[in-house]
């Protein structure tokens, strides 16, 4: 049985059911109509960054790309919890959170086109660079919240993966090792409902990836990944607990991949179009909408600045990375090291 102050609901935590209506007014976190606004602004920006990207893509202009299409509002719902000197740490899929902290978009751009000076991270964003390898980014979260426990400093780590990570050591070890150490981290898992071709249900026996805090005694909750207020809400107060010095939480959000795993990926090989057209129906970006429109915070003219303006700014973002001086084969050796060993220094003299 799990310590009688841990709590795990496997129950699905919903503020904002998929018609638009607010179904737990209690819950409601304090929003005021520009914060929701900006909520709306902030998930339509990363769908035309996403849309523009897969179009990149397939025009050659761009590497292989992984869609956020439908994860918005985990995305954009649970980076607008944390504070500026918190942390976070990405796998592949998180364009929407460095979108809302203010990740240049050309940047973005840059590294899916396959140069990677675009994860050369800014000083003012306390972020890890995308991490590929499945899970791997976990223990190096719970590192940093290790890190920043032992200094005293007021920072949360924030890390972002899939339900498919769940299957590897990384998140075993990385979640053991930070509720032994009560360490001020905070899992975000993005059940997708697919690891590329491999249903959740193959992924593990357990019904939820929630239940799985049980094992290492720290909390675990179940939320709507297509609510962004119930995001909001789940998250924010996660940090919170987590600056406290109450240890992390494991949040699961139960969302959906509207588009391919990747551009390398084609999922009609492996689900039907009746399930993705059941998930359409549940659109993040959608839903708010319609909340946005009963209270009287949205109409056809907002949307289509809020548009105009997202396309804008994605199309400088294109012309900008676009039109960048191409990286020098010596680059190989920068950002590597502080200090480059000798027998790499002797190499990029020898390269010279």
């Amino acid at each position: 049985m799990p310590k009688d102050d841990i709590k795990i609901d496997l129950d699905i935590f919903q503020i904002l059911n998929e018609d638009g209506k607010i179904v737990n007014t209690k819950e409601m976190p304090q929003l005021k109509n520009d914060d929701i606004k900006r909520m709306y602004e902030l998930m339509v920006l990363a769908r035309v960054f996403d849309d523009t990207a897969l179009k990149l893509q397939r025009e050659g202009r761009m590497l292989t790309y992984a869609s956020l299409q439908g994860q918005e509002a985990a995305q954009i719902g649970s980076a607008l919890a944390f504070q500026k000197n918190d942390w976070f740490v990405p796998s592949y899929r998180e364009n929407g959170v460095f979108i809302t902290v203010n990740y240049p978009l050309d940047m973005l751009y840059q590294y899916w086109a396959g140069d990677e000076r675009g994860m050369k991270i800014p000083d003012d964003i306390n972020a890890l660079p995308v991490a590929i390898p499945v899970g791997s980014q976990i223990p190096h979260a719970v590192g940093i919240a290790w890190a920043n426990k032992l200094m005293g400093r007021d920072s949360v780590a924030v890390v972002y993966f899939g339900d498919g990570a769940t299957s590897k050591g990384d998140f075993h070890e990385g979640a053991n090792f930070a509720g032994v150490f009560q360490v001020p981290c905070v899992f975000i898992c993005q059940n997708n409902q697919w690891a590329i071709s491999v249903p959740f249900k193959k992924q593990t026996h357990a019904e939820t990836v929630a239940q799985k805090a049980i094992a290492y005694g720290i909390e675990g909750v179940r939320v709507d990944g297509n609510d962004v207020f119930a995001v909001f809400k789940i998250v924010k107060d996660a940090v919170a607990k987590a600056r406290a010095g109450k240890g992390p939480t494991l949040i699961e959000c139960v969302t959906y991949r509207l588009q391919h795993h990747t551009t390398a990926d084609d999922w009609t090989k492996y689900r039907t179009p009746e399930e993705v057209d059941m998930w359409k129906r549940k659109d993040p970006i959608a839903r708010l909408k319609k909340y946005m429109e009963d209270e009287g915070i949205w109409n056809e003219a907002y949307e289509m600045q809020v548009l105009n303006d997202a396309k804008a700014k994605v199309s400088e973002a294109t012309k900008k990375f676009e039109s960048a001086e191409p990286p020098k084969p010596i680059d190989m050796f920068t950002n590597v090291y502080e200090e480059l060993p000798p027998e790499i220094e002797e190499q990029r003299k020898d390269f010279e």
